[in-house]
């Protein structure tokens, strides 16, 4: 896991992807961090579409303290997944949401 607190600029689809699915996520970059808040990233495996975007981004906003949710589709490759949440959330709990989606967290 690594915590940064530098914006980034992350998309949600891969333009280059064709996809069956038309989910939208809605999903944001988070460029508010609450005063004493966290915001931390995670690789994901296994995406391939914005229907996965909001499978493992709907499981991850039902964590406590997560204010927003947002990703970096990577299709084929690992997905960039950014919580902001008002306290750090353990990575159990983060692994544990992404598997109930059906994927997993890339290894350290």
């Amino acid at each position: 896991m690594c915590t940064s607190t530098v914006g980034n600029d992350l998309g949600l689809s891969d333009k280059n992807h064709a996809c069956a699915c038309s989910t939208d996520s809605g999903g944001a970059s988070p460029a508010f961090v609450p005063q004493g808040g966290v915001r931390e990233l995670y690789l994901v495996e296994g995406m391939t579409c914005e229907h996965c975007v909001s499978s493992v981004t709907g499981a991850l906003e039902g964590l406590d303290t997560v204010h927003n949710v947002s990703v970096d589709l990577r299709v084929g490759g690992t997905s960039r997944i950014t919580l902001v949440s008002s306290a750090p959330v353990l990575r159990d709990a983060v692994r544990a949401a992404v598997t109930e989606a059906g994927y997993s967290l890339a290894t350290d």
